[in-house]
């Protein structure tokens, strides 16, 4: 595999967030992070990558060229296992023939009710250089029970490289109840699909974050240029906490202080205050999370209190990284987490 598909693969990426909520919402306050770890048995000496954890926090999904995958030398999608939060990670297992083939699967991402995977392929059935295809599981907990993949069509996928969705539908339509510490209810309403793609105007050159409405019919509309969000740069894999009031992203724009885009990438963050907002100036996640090397494909949990990415800084490859924060709760709030699990 060439060095441009290595890259692609490791830039790539797409997330889908619930646009229902009508009420106001106030960004929750959380701690800093807190300095990011190897994530523990789960790297290779190869290149890891794209990380997404499920709901639960007990299956952690990634990207590898490590030997013993379907793509011989390509990257496949492979899963580590846990018991619960506070054991450890298993050997990761590769996910098999019906998610993975010859060519290359990455940057998994799910629906929130763990039922839909998203994910990048250049597999030869696509339509451009890189498309965004989903698969269905009926049982939320088989790892291995994954259904052939379908491709999102030509509304989403263009001629240029189009990096791997996801999915999140209204809570309360799919029977969800309200994650840990979320107050904010939700009515019935669409999704939105974010997702990078090289397509002009920003492309071939540059990557940018998009947006696409999903139709109560489940078809997608026309993606639309993220333009509060972009820059002149590399903008890619967007990350939406569950709420959609905080995105993460990696890009190459400059650091606070610089000028040109960088040579490196760095984990970047947006907020807002309500769903009707345009998103805030997005801010550098500083040098707790950012180090000299390539900082990438942040993932950011489902109760919003654990971001995975990948990085450079160990080294040649790529490995996958983690931090913490705990939520900062109001004054007055006799409330607390304890017996509480991340």
């Amino acid at each position: 595999m060439g060095i441009r598909w290595k890259l692609l693969f490791a830039f790539a990426t797409l997330v889908v967030v619930d646009l229902s909520a009508a009420d106001p919402l106030a960004v929750k306050k959380f701690s800093d992070w807190s300095a990011p770890v190897l994530v523990p048995h789960v790297n290779s000496e190869f290149a890891d990558s794209g990380p997404a954890i499920s709901r639960d926090g007990r299956s952690l999904y990634f990207q590898s060229n490590r030997p013993g995958g379907i793509g011989m030398g390509n990257f496949d999608i492979w899963v580590s296992q846990r018991a619960s939060v506070k054991d450890s990670w298993g050997a990761p297992v590769n996910l098999g023939p019906t998610v993975n083939t010859d060519a290359n699967e990455g940057v998994p991402a799910f629906s929130r009710d763990g039922h839909w995977m998203f994910f990048t392929s250049n597999r030869p059935t696509g339509l451009g250089a890189l498309d965004l295809w989903v698969s269905y599981r009926r049982n939320t907990h088989n790892d291995f029970g994954w259904g052939a993949p379908m491709n999102l069509g030509p509304k989403i996928n263009a001629s240029f490289g189009d990096a791997g969705p996801s999915y999140f539908a209204n809570r309360e339509r799919d029977g969800d109840e309200k994650e840990d510490g979320d107050e904010h209810g939700d009515e019935d309403g669409g999704a939105l699909l974010f997702f990078d793609s090289n397509r002009p105007p920003g492309g071939p050159t540059n990557t940018e974050l998009y947006v696409s409405p999903q139709y109560s019919d489940g078809s997608f509309g026309l993606p639309a240029v993220l333009s509060e969000l972009n820059s002149p740069c590399n903008d890619i894999r967007p990350s939406i906490r569950s709420d959609g009031l905080e995105i993460f992203f990696h890009s190459s724009r400059p650091a606070p202080g610089g000028a040109a885009c960088a040579a490196t990438t760095d984990l970047w963050v947006a907020t807002r205050d309500t769903l009707s907002q345009v998103w805030n100036t997005p801010e550098n996640l500083g040098p707790v999370i950012n180090g000299a090397s390539n900082d990438i494909q942040p993932y950011i949990s489902s109760d919003g209190r654990t971001l995975y990415f990948a990085s450079t800084r160990s080294g040649d490859q790529l490995d996958l990284f983690v931090s913490t924060r705990s939520r900062s709760k109001p004054r007055g709030d006799d409330d607390d987490d304890r017996g509480k699990k991340d």
